[in-house]
């Protein structure tokens, strides 16, 4: 049932909505952080609805990867908002006017981070009890925005602690009294959120098969990893961009690259390549949000790469300058709500081949629930910007 039941505590779909085999993965098991001698282990059905799990769907290109001689390390890297609100002023305001934690903080703001270190070493040992590791945690944009990059690791393990990150994060804040957000954009005013993911490929040897000893350059598998993500993206998008506020943080004035794009080391493109002669050469997947599905969004940057390494994809040419506007000689535009990405994803043949027929009909299903949720729904910026005047 779980597959057929929204965000909203909404049951969509015909059903049947009947019991079903479940099986538990013991490599998933970690410490549970808020209580003593507890465990968190992840479990996934084991009959017919397994065919819709995005956990699944990951586990689905791992072994493809594997089935090329390849192993995939990955890492996740996220930003997100924190409120002074408890859960009652939160429904108490409507979700409207809420009062950020740390408000005079700024990028990479070494006063804010000064002020509030105490809580942000406490999350820090909070996430290493439950054994997601950290390569950075730190303050970012804007009033109340941290960010922490999540150490590299085999794939699952990567999607994995993104998933108890999220849910780690967000009930410790609960319990100081404030509210962490991982929406892709809270507001109009405030920055949008980014969920970025770097993935690196090895040969069964350890080669890194995206190492390049000329850093102007990129390894020629990278090139056809690049080329089919970029290839695939409009047909895709709405895997890694599976809500309607996903597509809010594709706007103007916010970081996000809103094209299919890829350069060396500029942080304006789709994906951004990190090259040299060393093992931290990795692509980064920069069109997710911060509200991105972690298995969602590394089972689509990994099926449409490893698609573009089996048919020798090549991409455009790397963007010089700001690339969040350029599209590229012959690529196309990207779907810019959630309405038109489903339809995308529906129609694409390559969809049902490289991630099965039954998934692509579900998930169509379920984003097609998602975007009706929303459809009439009007905000407090449309009133006024029309009430009075049209």
């Amino acid at each position: 049932m779980l597959y057929e039941w929204d965000v909203a505590d909404k049951v969509f779909g015909a059903g049947p909505f009947v019991g079903e085999a479940i099986s538990l993965d013991t490599e998933s098991v970690r410490h549970y952080p808020f209580e003593a001698k507890a465990a968190w282990i992840l479990a996934d059905y084991a009959g017919p609805s397994l065919a819709y799990s995005p956990r699944a769907l990951l586990a689905r290109q791992i072994e493809a990867a594997a089935g090329m001689g390849l192993q995939v390390q990955a890492g996740f890297e996220f930003e997100w908002l924190v409120f002074d609100e408890t859960p009652e002023s939160l429904r108490a305001k409507n979700y409207t006017n809420l009062t950020p934690w740390a408000p005079d903080n700024r990028c990479w703001d070494a006063l804010s981070a000064s002020i509030h270190a105490g809580l942000i070493y406490d999350l820090q040992e909070t996430l290493n009890a439950a054994e997601v590791s950290l390569e950075n945690l730190g303050m970012e944009l804007g009033p109340g925005c941290i960010e922490a990059t999540l150490a590299a690791t085999d794939a699952m393990r990567a999607a994995d602690d993104a998933l108890f990150f999220k849910q780690v994060t967000r009930a410790f804040f609960r319990r100081h009294n404030l509210s962490a957000c991982f929406m892709a954009q809270t507001d109009i005013s405030t920055p949008g959120l980014s969920g970025h993911i770097h993935l690196s490929l090895h040969d069964a040897a350890g080669n890194a098969l995206f190492r390049n000893k000329d850093t102007r350059a990129v390894s020629q598998a990278a090139r056809w990893f690049i080329g089919g993500v970029l290839k695939l993206l409009p047909e895709f998008l709405v895997l890694p961009l599976h809500t309607v506020n996903s597509y809010r943080r594709l706007s103007p004035g916010n970081w996000a690259p809103r094209t299919a794009t890829w350069s060396l080391e500029n942080y304006s493109t789709a994906i951004r390549a990190v090259s040299g002669d060393h093992d931290a050469a990795r692509l980064e997947f920069r069109t997710p949000g911060s509200d991105v599905n972690p298995y969602l969004g590394m089972a689509m940057f990994l099926a449409a790469g490893l698609w573009g390494l089996r048919e020798k994809i090549e991409p455009p040419q790397p963007v010089q300058g700001d690339g969040r506007l350029e599209i590229p000689v012959g690529m196309q535009t990207l779907p810019h709500d959630l309405l038109l990405a489903l339809q995308a994803f529906e129609c694409s043949a390559m969809a049902k081949d490289l991630l099965g027929e039954e998934f692509v009909a579900h998930f169509v299903q379920s984003r097609r629930n998602e975007s009706d949720a929303l459809r009439r729904a009007v905000s407090a910026t449309e009133r006024a910007r029309y009430f009075e005047y049209v």
